[in-house]
C-alpha cells in the first residue's frame, strides 16, 4: 500500500464541556479515535477522519479544528439538521474523569447507513492503515457493522493494515456483554495490530493477566499485539519479539484523558516510520506521559513532544 495514502481513523468526535477548578465549564472537543488522528497528524503522518456530523456551528468548529491540526476531512459526511454528541465532564483530583453524555441522536452512529456511505467504504479500501476502536463499534447497528467489517476485509486484501483498540465502555453497549463479545470477535478476525488496554480486557473477557489478553488475541491470528497496562508498562508481541516495555518515567497525571489514544498514536506513528514494535512502544509511552501532564484530550501543540 502506497505510503502516501492516508491513515484513516473511524469513529465519533463530540462537544465536551469540562468543569474547571473554578467550577466553570470550558468548551472542547473529544473522541477517542479523533484524538489519535490529531496526534498522528502532529507526528507528520498523513491522516484522515471518517465520521458524520451535523451542519451546525459546533460541527463547523470540529471540522475547522481537524483542518487546523492537519487531519483530512474528506471522509466527514455532513447531515443537515443534526447535532454532534454532547458530554459534560467532571475531573477528580486524581485525574480520573466522570462522563455524562448525550449522544443517541449523533449522526456518527449512522455513518455506514447514510445514502453516500459507499464513499467512506471506498476511502477505507484505499487507505494505508485503518484505525478504529470498541467505541467506534458501539456506535453502529448490526447492518452498519457488517458493512464496516466488509470494507476492512476488502482493504486487507488490497494490502491495507488494520489497527484496533478494544476501548471497552459498557455504557456504549448498554450493558450487553454478549453482543459486545460477538462483535469484537468478528472485528478481531480482521485486525493486524491490536492495541488493547488490559484493564478493559479484564472487564470484558475476565483475562487474569496482560499475557492472557495477548494469548487470546493471538488465537485470532493477529500478528502484532501491544497490551497497555498503565504505569505497569506494556507487553509487546510480534513475530520479532515478545517483550515487556516499561514506562520510561512515572508521571503523576493531571488528567488521564486520551492517555491510551496518545499511546496508540505514538505507537502507530513510530511503526509507520519504520521503528520496531519495541522501539515504537517506548515512543508511545513517552507521548502518553506528555498527554496526561495536561488537562483535556488534546494537549497544547507546544507540549506536543513527538519522538
Amino acid at each position: 500500500m502506497n505510503a502516501q495514502n492516508p491513515v484513516i481513523c473511524v469513529g465519533e468526535v463530540g462537544i465536551e464541556l469540562g468543569r474547571g477548578s473554578d467550577g466553570r465549564f470550558g468548551l472542547g472537543f473529544n473522541g477517542d479515535t479523533f484524538n489519535t488522528a490529531v496526534y498522528l497528524a502532529r507526528a507528520g503522518i498523513p491522516v484522515g477522519y471518517a465520521t458524520a456530523m451535523g451542519d451546525d456551528a459546533y460541527s463547523d468548529g470540529l471540522v475547522a479544528l481537524a483542518a487546523a491540526e492537519g487531519v483530512r476531512c474528506d471522509c466527514v459526511i455532513r447531515v443537515p439538521g443534526r447535532l454532534p454528541r454532547l458530554a459534560l465532564v467532571d475531573t477528580a483530583s486524581s485525574g480520573e474523569r466522570q462522563f455524562y453524555a448525550w449522544g443517541e441522536i449523533s449522526p456518527a452512529r449512522e455513518l455506514f447507513e447514510l445514502p453516500n456511505w459507499g464513499r467512506i467504504a471506498e476511502a477505507l479500501v484505499n487507505a494505508r492503515l485503518i484505525y478504529f476502536s470498541g467505541i467506534t463499534l458501539s456506535l453502529y447497528s448490526n447492518l452498519a457493522i457488517g458493512r464496516f467489517l466488509a470494507a476492512l476485509e476488502l482493504g486487507r486484501q488490497r494490502g491495507v493494515k488494520v489497527a484496533f483498540d478494544g476501548n471497552f465502555r459498557p455504557r456504549g453497549w448498554k450493558g450487553d456483554v454478549a453482543r459486545t463479545r460477538s462483535v469484537f470477535m468478528e472485528a478481531l478476525k480482521r485486525v493486524d495490530i491490536a492495541l488493547p488496554t488490559y484493564e478493559d480486557e479484564a472487564v470484558l473477557w475476565g483475562d487474569p493477566s496482560p499475557e492472557a489478553t495477548m494469548e487470546r488475541m493471538r488465537a485470532f491470528g493477529i500478528g502484532e499485539i501491544v497490551v497497555k497496562n498503565g504505569p505497569n508498562g506494556a507487553v509487546v508481541a510480534s513475530a520479532q519479539a515478545h517483550e515487556h516495555v516499561p514506562v520510561p518515567q512515572l508521571v503523576v497525571p493531571v488528567d488521564t484523558t486520551a492517555a491510551g489514544d496518545g499511546f496508540n498514536a505514538g505507537y502507530l506513528a513510530a511503526r509507520l516510520s519504520g521503528a520496531t514494535p519495541v522501539v515504537a512502544a517506548g515512543a508511545a509511552h513517552r507521548l502518553a506521559g506528555e498527554v496526561i501532564r495536561h488537562s483535556g484530550a488534546l494537549m497544547p501543540r507546544s507540549g506536543a513532544a513527538m519522538h
